[in-house]
């Protein structure tokens, strides 16, 4: 529904960028849905994760967070661009430059042929994941609460601080890896990617060849055993740098070199989780492009 606060922009002077991330921005409104229905139902490793409503158990504190800063992103990106023109407002230039940012930085990565497809994604979850960790740094976030059976229970916490809301996260990106790799690679490429030979069979015995195909089918079950703990890697990764910020700004009372330093975690976080989403992806979709332009050449 919110996704509908966004122009369906058709100025095709318009940057093609900026037109796209309109239209796909609702990702960050599916994140909201996804968090909201999906966290309870994943681990509660953090206690502090706490519900605030009798009525409604499944409402936790991190929660009503990640609602609030959600709703943020959504007005002051509507806000910024308004109706994009071909003479871009401010907003609508400082949009499209940070866009543009990360276009560069992700094409490289992901190839040309999957950015269309991977860009939204990708934009969303920097964007997102930078407003939750610096949410966290705002005074109040994580501090102001009530008692609760002699336990003090915030009112606001930070999404990376709770373990739900980084599984999340983590799932959405495991899921989005497949899908993309099955439409781009296929499921035989994902395969021949995991257990393939890939040695060249005119440059080697042939003997040769066939044992390191029997190499390779081993090698391809330990990469499907690291495939399967990316999720926990991203998750944990995530909480265990928000959470030990979090404890450090609330035991030192917020003081500015350790403020300044965690502004600098919540953007490099960001931008980990964010890059090793689209290193995975691009382990495949870039992958059959060099192939494809090795071939040609």
């Amino acid at each position: 529904m919110l996704a509908n606060l966004f122009p369906r922009a058709q100025n095709r002077d318009v940057s093609p960028l900026t037109i796209m991330f309109l239209k796909k921005v609702k990702f960050l409104t599916l994140f909201l849905a996804f968090l909201g229905v999906c966290s309870p139902l994943l681990c509660a490793a953090d206690t502090k994760a706490a519900p605030l409503f009798e009525s409604f158990p499944w409402v936790t504190n991190s929660m009503v967070t990640t609602w609030i800063v959600c709703l943020l992103l959504v007005f002051l990106i509507r806000l910024a661009c308004g109706r994009p023109s071909a003479v871009p407002s401010r907003g609508q230039f400082v949009v499209e430059t940070i866009l543009d940012l990360v276009k560069e930085m992700l094409e490289p990565i992901v190839g040309r042929r999957a950015l269309p497809a991977v860009f939204p994604l990708l934009v969303c979850f920097f964007i997102f994941i930078l407003a939750q960790n610096w949410a966290g740094l705002i005074p109040g976030v994580g501090t102001v609460g009530f008692e609760e059976s002699g336990e003090f229970v915030p009112l606001l916490r930070p999404l990376g601080a709770d373990m739900n809301g980084t599984l999340a996260l983590a799932l959405i990106s495991f899921g989005a890896w497949f899908a993309i790799v099955i439409r781009f690679a296929g499921f035989g490429g994902l395969l021949k990617d995991l257990f393939g030979n890939k040695a060249d069979r005119k440059e080697i015995p042939a003997l040769m060849y066939y044992f390191l195909s029997i190499i390779f089918i081993g090698v391809g079950c330990i990469d499907l055993i690291s495939i399967a703990f990316r999720p926990v890697s991203l998750s944990f990764r995530l909480f265990g740098n928000v959470f030990g910020g979090e404890v450090l700004l609330h035991s030192t009372g917020y003081v500015f070199v350790f403020y300044f330093l965690e502004l600098l975690v919540g953007l490099v976080q960001a931008l980990v989780f964010t890059l090793l989403s689209a290193v995975y992806i691009g382990l495949l979709t870039n992958h059959e492009e060099h192939e494809a332009a090795h071939e040609t050449a």
